[in-house]
């Protein structure tokens, strides 16, 4: 499809535009664009989601397919743009950063689709504006594509038509009208895979609304998705019911409205572009991801002009591995973007408490089971967020006569979104700061999984339980979480070099006269040559920065953005532990590789059931160069996880995260230059 500013329409889930600020609805005066990804006037652009229509139409195309159409039990499970190649958007958008776009060049606009029929799986491409499939081919590696909604559904529901489950519930003395069951990936544990399967859990709410917290323990459901039918059923023995006293985690506290007033500049939304302070980015959802924000690009007000950041940045993968080895348990090892999509199980936003009340809300699109577009709504907010700290501040008395005071608020911008993937909330956040700063940040709260235990008190607990008593009869599973992001950086154009900055003890030589000091610390700095060089454990003091050894400020230092991690969390499994096998990424937090347009996903594209042979380890095990290369840089937020009774019946939100900062990309402190 060939993009024409007078008949392409921007896409939907933006459609409005929220200023706070009166100064943000004129025109912009003084802009000055680098032949990069930052730009000014498009209305539209080659990295927007499909739209509603664009959805209904590929499932239109591909149901009429005269090769398709005829194939058994065709389901959708994947839709998204097929992404363009780099250099052509990086093209594309520098042209419509000129003074007229009427000679644009133009992108194809293209689909990528994944549909299982006849117990294969199909990728193709399909080119929208022209109406055709351009390629159909089988997959034919290891790993299935993520689990539709339809079919989860399907599958809860078996057991309860199921002879001996009915029975067992009976011979529990429970009532199967209160049972609730809830299927789970099972994952791979070296054997040869032919089948989609899920393990269903039953859970009793018999009255109360906290269904995880009542697991009904002892029975194994192994379900095939595709026939949809319970092949293997076992029933080993009854475990006590935890309790429902005590498990309502529902709040009793009203949400008030509170007034912000946040009056320094507002922000504007035209299609999906996002224009706030000194920064400008494409924000973007889908079914996998979620939240997507790409071309972020922040002013130079030195230099009059928009320097690039990050051409594009999401959460590509999540790991999270029960520690608990024995049968009902030992198969929870979640990988829930590639199995079953954070962006599908993005929830609609509360107002006042997810959001505050200063909150724009953005819907999004998915296709279903069968193709149509599905709408989500308030899927993704923006808003202001004033913390009530400084940015900056100084006092100063060493002027005769004077105290000078000095300072700035610290006002951000923000997108969320929270994705609800069965019993846990994640809560999803890009922080936008004025001083040139990404924060990334990931808050977990919900429910904890919980094991029956006969144990009332600690004191009665004589073997491993795999977690902590935080009720009665109720174990909380100790388990991890592990959130890897992909985050392609262009620091200042898109040949960059990760250094590793070492701080090291030196002692003081000896000198005339002596130093009365006797040791010191120094900055060591090495660029990574190759991406076996960059792959981090953290721990040791060092500095992480990707620079552009292109470009220097006027006193010579390589431009660059310094990564601050956040805690130091790296998976504690063996490596010859299967799940460990498939996300053998989370050994490491830090990793850098050679751009590929094809590696967005660590855990490879097709997660469920995979045995780790296509991934973030396996690519970069080709150890490419880095050096002065088009770089991504992946990183890994962890959590390891022994659950207290605090945690019980619902978890306080926990918090971590990392920060992309400037680091001598700026010739002075950028909260002391114009803004546009």
């Amino acid at each position: 499809m060939s993009f024409k500013p007078e008949i392409y329409q921007p896409n939907p889930i933006i459609s409005q535009k929220h200023s706070i600020h009166p100064s943000m609805s004129i025109p912009f005066k003084v802009l000055i664009f680098i032949l990069n990804f930052c730009f000014v006037a498009t209305l539209y652009h080659p990295l927007d989601p499909l739209t509603a229509d664009e959805i209904n139409k590929i499932a239109l195309i591909i149901n009429n397919s005269s090769t398709l159409s005829k194939l058994p039990n065709l389901t959708f499970h994947f839709i998204d743009v097929e992404e363009p190649d780099k250099s052509e958007v990086l093209a594309w958008l520098s042209s419509s950063s000129s003074s007229s776009n009427q000679n644009v060049s133009s992108i194809l606009r293209q689909a990528k689709v994944v549909v299982r029929a006849a117990g294969e799986t199909r990728e193709l491409i399909v080119d929208i504006a022209k109406g055709v499939i351009s390629s159909n081919t089988i997959h034919t590696g290891h790993g299935f594509p993520p689990f539709t909604f339809n079919e989860l559904f399907l599958a809860s529901k078996l057991p309860l038509k199921f002879p001996k489950f009915i029975e067992s519930i009976e011979k529990r003395g429970l009532n199967l009208s209160e049972v609730s069951c809830v299927p789970f990936t099972v994952g791979w544990y070296g054997e040869n895979v032919d089948k989609r399967q899920v393990k269903d859990t039953c859970f009793y709410r018999d009255g109360s609304v906290n269904v995880f917290t009542r697991p009904i323990g002892g029975i194994t459901i192994v379900i095939d998705v595709e026939l949809m039918k319970i092949t293997e059923y076992v029933d080993r023995f009854k475990a006590p019911m935890p309790k429902s006293e005590g498990n309502d985690f529902r709040s009793t506290t009203k949400a008030k409205s509170v007034v912000y007033n946040v009056s320094d500049g507002g922000f504007r939304i035209d299609g999906n572009r996002v224009k706030w302070a000194n920064w400008d980015f494409h924000i973007a959802f889908n079914a996998r991801a979620g939240i997507v924000i790409s071309t972020a690009c922040v002013f130079d007000g030195k230099l009059k002009k928009y320097r690039p950041v990050l051409y594009r940045g999401h959460i590509a993968e999540t790991f999270v591995p029960y520690s608990n080895p024995t049968e009902e348990w030992y198969f929870r090892t979640f990988m829930d973007i590639g199995e079953f999509g954070f962006g599908r199980a993005a929830d609609s936003l509360q107002p006042l408490i997810d959001c505050p009340a200063n909150a724009v809300y953005l819907d999004g699109y998915v296709g279903g089971a069968d193709g149509k577009a599905q709408q989500m709504s308030k899927v993704i907010c923006i808003f202001e967020r004033y913390s009530g700290d400084p940015a900056m501040r100084h006092a100063e008395i060493n002027v005769p006569g004077q105290v000078i005071r000095s300072g700035e608020p610290e006002i951000n911008l923000v997108a969320r979104m929270v994705a609800t993937v069965g019993n846990y909330d994640y809560i999803l956040d890009w922080e936008f700061k004025k001083s040139g700063s990404i924060k990334v940040g990931v808050s977990l709260t919900g429910i904890v999984e919980i094991k029956a235990t006969s144990a009332t008190n600690n004191d009665q607990v004589t073997e491993n339980v795999y977690g902590t008593l935080v009720t009665e009869n109720s174990v909380a599973v100790n388990h991890d979480h592990f959130m890897t992001y992909y985050l392609d950086l262009d620091i200042d154009g898109n040949q960059n070099s990760f250094v590793k900055a070492h701080l090291v003890t030196e002692k003081v030589p000896t000198v005339k006269p002596p130093s009365r000091r006797k040791s010191y610390w120094t900055v060591v700095k090495k660029a990574a040559k190759t991406e076996a060089d960059a792959r981090i454990q953290l721990g040791k003091p060092a500095d992480l920065w990707f620079v552009n050894p292109n470009k220097k400020t006027r006193v010579g230092n390589q431009v660059g953005y310094r990564l601050i991690p956040g805690g130091p969390v790296s998976s504690l499994l063996s490596d010859d532990d299967y799940p460990q096998i498939r996300a053998a990424y989370t050994k490491n937090q830090i990793w850098v590789t050679a751009y590929n347009k094809s590696e967005r996903w660590p855990a490879g594209f097709y997660a469920d059931r995979s045995h780790g042979d296509d991934g973030l380890a396996v690519w970069s095990s080709r150890n490419r160069e880095i050096e002065n290369k088009d770089i991504v840089l992946w990183y890994t937020v962890g959590f390891h996880h022994n659950p207290c009774q605090e945690d019980y019946p619902i978890m306080a939100t926990l918090h971590d995260g990392f920060e992309l900062r400037p680091a001598n990309f700026f010739e002075s402190n950028p909260l002391l230059m114009d803004h546009v």
